[in-house]
């Protein structure tokens, strides 16, 4: 399974401009590693709100909690995958996507017809564009990384390298939760250069849900290969711990029993936010970092668990060549292996 990965750069990276108005170069051969967002979301859209719950999966020691980030009044995303990438042997940091996602808007001349469901949406709306420019913006911001990366890449096939969760509510329409799927591609040029792109996002929306599908708890997981057992499994097999959360209180029972038929819009939000942290609490390890945030419908974004502090990077390396026999373990490469 990957964790952080390391690809050797070369060419310059530029950084959105609202966010630092200079290029940053990376000099030839530069070593260049991305640490995971890893983890759970869960999502639960209830009367007038939609809330959004996180835990961590720490699969190595540089592992980012994925943590919900504001977008507008009425949109809200969290990122999963290889959200902070930077330079060990400079300390230099080339792009940090979480922080990076509120100001990542691309141009949008024509909706995307991939954007076109079932569901009943105006895709002329400016909602509608805004969903595409997000995730334009974030496929620019990713290209300007990957560009630069011309060593083989061993990656996992299939597996996103980057995966965003999209709710929030749309005018005359209600609320809705897309997942945006971000792959990376590689072509030979010639013996060990490759190009590298990022692929156009695969969108998926799972809200609102099919109509044979129940109206309850989303939740989404990275690295996918990673499977974890679901809010809703543990709810519907009636595990011991969430039960014992029902029966000490009434309303809790209600809530879940909610959840279970699909209910939701009858299930008030200081409820459910109740219930989901203390069911998230008895079924999850205390080690794992959790946040919880609020999109209500006419206030807009709100936080019930911040984010934690984000503990200090640590020292970078010596100036020394790192071998790939010498890599620590949290460290592995993407590189493959070298030619005989």
């Amino acid at each position: 399974m990957l964790t952080a990965f390391v690809a050797i750069a070369a060419g310059i990276f530029v950084l959105p401009s609202a966010l630092q108005a200079q290029e940053v170069t990376a000099p030839p051969s530069e070593e260049i590693v991305a640490n995971l967002a890893a983890g759970r979301v869960i999502v639960a859209v209830v009367k007038d709100a939609i809330i959004i719950a996180t835990v961590e999966n720490p699969i190595e020691s540089q592992t980012h909690p994925p943590i919900p980030v504001e977008l507008n009044s009425r949109r809200a995303g969290v990122l999963f995958g290889a959200v902070d990438w930077f330079s060990p042997t400079s300390d230099q940091q080339f792009a940090r996507l979480d922080r990076e996602l509120p100001h990542l808007r691309g141009e949008v001349s024509t909706v995307d017809q991939r954007l076109d469901k079932t569901q009943p949406l105006d895709l002329t709306t400016s909602e509608a564009t805004d969903l595409e420019s997000v995730g334009q913006g974030l496929l620019q911001r990713l290209s300007r990384v990957a560009v630069n990366l011309h060593a083989k890449v061993s990656y996992p096939p299939n597996e996103p390298i980057v995966q965003l969760i999209l709710v929030g509510f749309v005018p005359n329409y209600g609320p809705e939760v897309w997942e945006l799927s971000f792959n990376l591609t590689q072509e030979m040029r010639n013996l060990e250069y490759y190009d590298t792109k990022i692929t156009r996002p695969v969108y998926v929306q799972f809200w609102p849900p099919e109509k044979t599908q129940p109206h309850t708890l989303l939740e989404f997981q990275y690295p996918p290969e990673i499977k974890l057992p679901q809010l809703l499994d543990l709810l519907k097999a009636k595990d011991p711990r969430i039960e014992k959360i029902c029966a000490a209180d009434p309303k809790m029972r209600e809530v879940a029993d909610r959840f279970l038929q699909g209910d939701y819009k009858k299930i008030l939000v200081p409820d459910a936010t109740q219930f989901l942290r203390a069911a998230l609490a008895a079924t999850t390890d205390p080690k794992s970092r959790q946040t919880m945030a609020v999109v209500n419908l006419d206030s807009g974004f709100e936080w019930v668990l911040k984010p934690p502090a984000e503990p200090k990077p640590l020292a970078p390396p010596p100036q020394d060549t790192e071998t790939e026999k010498d890599r620590p373990a949290e460290r592995p490469s993407l590189l493959g292996p070298p030619s005989d």
